[in-house]
This record gives structure tokens, sequence and C-alpha cells, in this order.
């Protein structure tokens, strides 16, 4: 396909409902076309007071970025700023408060997102070397007030940051003070869509509780192992959760679609600003009839903003994104794709996965997702027991699915290895975020400033 047919497909006007439900219908891909997106973000830093840098002082975030385009990254503008960048890697892009963000490129195997993954950490971590800033893998800020955080000039942030306090308390802090990790996977089919959705929802507590590590606020124990986590129980209820329709009879795109048409809008992207729709309707769009632009009617492109702005643990584009999990070290960036990769790339192995959950009710799910960010392992599942109970059968069952993907390095090794570090974790019986708890308790004697020697990149 052409660069010109995309660019004229994008910008299509949307004359019916259809083209919305078509658009994830577009995602479909045979099994030999899968691929893995994985994505990560980290906190940077200034080495010598850990103060956040803003965007234009000297040694900040403008400088870490031009220092980047000397690994051939390209600059991307907004407004004369430069706010990302893009490269055979993927694109490097900024979260509000500055926190920085790998979008790796789509790849056919776990040696590759491993090795993008180191490339990418090689090269701040140089760039970091020179302007005295260093990168931190945790799921949110240890110590930061919202006050402390510099803002990243970004139309579309700016917007979120007035809408975000009028539909719950949490929304400033999510932007501000999280880091994730979340891996992009593809579907065959409407029907494989909609198991691989079911499973992620169902297990992404797992993943949360493995991936733990957001124990402290503004430098002190917060009760929570992934503070991260229960920021999303009240950031913005019309736009985040675990969307039990999706578990309905006869879910499917149509159903998605609907959902998306209620999720009230953030903004419209209009020669090159965004123009500020929070909290407006996209069927008033479809008709022509938006408030801020009376008359026009969206596009494919518009469709594709507006699906990014919904936040609920497992989101549909024209690929599934898993979303529950805390920023971490490398090992974890490698694992998480690993995990989900394992559960929902082989056919087996969905199906066992599916097998363990498909009993749970809605309000178990729920009481599920509710209490692991607070207790880990230890939250309680459907049936009795704890979800440390289960978390060795669910990493046999990826261990599994990787096996029989068969896709070996240059080694000679396959993708099981990545699993290691999650395996480890179930057999300690401890999360990332306990230990960190059981360092500031003992070793680190209640300071918390060891966290940035313990936790850095």
């Amino acid at each position: 396909m052409t660069t010109k047919t995309v660019s004229d497909t994008r910008a299509a006007v949307i004359e019916s409902r259809d083209q919305l439900i078509a658009r994830f219908a577009s995602g479909e891909k045979p099994a030999e076309r899968w691929r893995i997106g994985t994505e990560h973000e980290k906190f940077v830093y200034a080495t010598g007071d850990h103060h956040a840098p803003s965007y234009d002082e000297a040694g900040g975030i403008r400088a870490l970025l031009g220092e980047l385009e000397q690994h051939g990254w390209r600059p991307v503008e907004e407004g004369g700023n430069v706010i990302a960048l893009s490269g055979a890697d993927g694109s490097i892009s900024l979260e509000p408060a500055g926190q920085f963000e790998l979008s790796g490129a789509p790849l056919e195997n776990l040696h590759q997102t491993c090795a993008e993954t180191g490339r990418h950490l090689a090269q701040v971590k140089a760039a970091g070397e020179k302007l005295g800033i260093g990168f931190l893998g945790l799921g949110m800020w240890p110590d930061k007030t919202r006050a402390e955080l510099p803002i990243m000039p970004k139309g579309r942030y700016a917007i979120m940051l007035r809408h975000m306090p009028r539909v719950g308390t949490m929304g400033l802090d999510m932007m501000l003070r999280t880091c994730t990790i979340q891996v992009n996977l593809d579907y065959a089919s409407e029907a494989d869509m909609v198991k691989k959705f079911r499973v992620g929802l169902a297990l992404q507590p797992l993943a949360t509780a493995l991936f733990a590590a957001s124990p402290f606020t503004e430098g002190k124990p917060n009760g929570f192992l992934s503070y991260r986590s229960h920021i999303w129980s009240d950031t913005d209820p019309a736009r985040t959760g675990m969307l039990p329709f999706v578990f309905e009879d006869g879910f499917g795109y149509e159903r998605y679609a609907e959902y998306m048409l209620d999720v009230p809008m953030y903004f419209v992207y209009r020669d090159g600003r965004y123009i500020d729709a929070a909290g407006l309707s996209f069927r008033d769009f479809l008709r022509g009839e938006l408030s801020v632009l009376p008359g026009e009617k969206p596009t494919i492109t518009d469709w594709d903003d507006h699906l990014s702005t919904a936040f609920p643990e497992v989101r549909l584009k024209t690929f599934l994104e898993m979303r529950g999990a805390d920023g971490g070290p490398w090992n974890r960036i490698c694992a998480l794709p690993a995990f989900w990769v394992g559960l929902l790339y082989d056919n087996v192995a969905l199906d066992a996965a599916w097998d363990l959950v498909k009993h749970w009710t809605l309000d178990e799910r729920q009481a599920l997702r509710d209490a692991v960010p607070k207790l880990g392992l230890s939250a309680p599942i459907p049936g009795g027991g704890q979800l440390r109970d289960i978390a060795a059968a669910v990493l046999d069952i990826a261990h599994g699915g990787l096996k029989a993907r068969a896709r070996v390095s240059a080694a000679g090794e396959d993708e099981t290895g990545f699993l290691e570090p999650l395996r480890e974790i179930v057999r300690a019986g401890k999360v990332p975020a306990e230990r960190l708890l059981e360092l500031y308790h003992g070793a680190w004697g209640g300071d918390l400033s060891r966290v940035y020697g313990e936790a850095s990149f």
C-alpha cells in the first residue's frame, strides 16, 4: 500500500458507524504476521539532586531529546518544540511530566524486543551521563509532589490536565507521577480478539501483582504495592476499568465501538493544534454537531485519536494493549511481553488460560482487581485461595506457549528464559514492591533517597 493511500484512508470522512467497526477489523492478521510491540516509561531525574528536569532547563528534557538525535532518531515537533523522536526502533515520546517512553517497533520475537530495549537503554544512559541525568524504573515517583513536577509542552496534555480534576481525584497523579510497561498484540479475527481480550482482562490483576513497584508516595510508604494501579480506580470512571461488557454474549467490534462512542472526548487535532473538546460527544461529532467544530464530521484519524483516550485495563485499537503493569527494570520490560505472548499467541496456551478464568463472575473479577493494588499475590481469588496459588500455573501455561512458538535466538535459546524474572518473584513469594519495602525498613533505615541507587537503569 502506498503512503498516499494510507494518508487518504486515514483522512477519509466517516459517513457511517460501519466505518468505525471496520477500523477494528482492519487490524486482523494471520498468525504468521502477528507482531509484538512493547512500550515502557521511565522517570528522568537530575543525578545531582534528584529533581525532575523541566523541558527547557540546561541539561533538561529538550537537551536529552537532542542528544538522542545523534543516534539517528528524527525529531517530531509541535508548536516549535521537539516533543518526540522517530526511528527504526519505533518512537520516543514524553509523558506529561517528562516521563520518557519508548514505543517499540512491531517485532517478530522476544529476542528482538529485548535487543531493542537494550539499544534504547544504552543510548539514553549515554546521553544521561553527558547531561547529568538518570532514569528510574518504578511505577510511581517515590518522592515527588505534583507541584514539584514540570509539564511538557504538548497541547493534548494541557487539555487533559484541565479536564482530569473534573472527573476524578487522581487523574493528575496518573498523568504526572506514574510509569508503566505495556505490550501490544495482534489478533487473527473478531473471535480471536474476543478470547484474547477476555483472558487479558481476567488475568490483568496477576500482571499487576507480578510487576507491582509503586509502594511509596512523597517519601514514605503509601500502604499499597501498586499505587499506580490504585490511581486508576478514581481517574475517570467513564474511560477506565475492567469493562464487564467484554464478557457478555455477542461481544465484538461493534460493542466496543459503542463503548467508545460513550467515552467523552478530549480533543480534536486540526492544523497542528489541539482543539479542546473535553466532555463532548463523539456521537455529536458523527452528526456534524460538535460544538467546537460545527458542521464538520470526523475522519478515521479522529477516531484513532479518540480510541487512544480510553484507559481500560485492556484497550482495543487495531491491536490489543495490555495495560496493567508498573514500570520496572530492564529484565521486567522483557518479561511482560513474554508473559502475554506466551498466553495469547499460542492456541493451546490461550485455551488453557481461558479454562482457568472462564468461570469467574463479573463481581469476582472486579473484587480481584480491587484487591491486588494493596495485596499483590495475597489477593483472594474466586473459588478460594490467593492469587499466588495460580501464579505458577499461569507462568507454566505461558512457558508452554513460548516453547510452542519455537522462536530461537542466534545462540539457540528459545523465548522461555524471558519469564525467569517472574518465576523468581513467584518462587520468593514477594513482588518487587515488597522487596523495596523490606529495604526501606531495613538496610536503608528509612532513607528513601537510596531507591535511586536501587531502581535506576
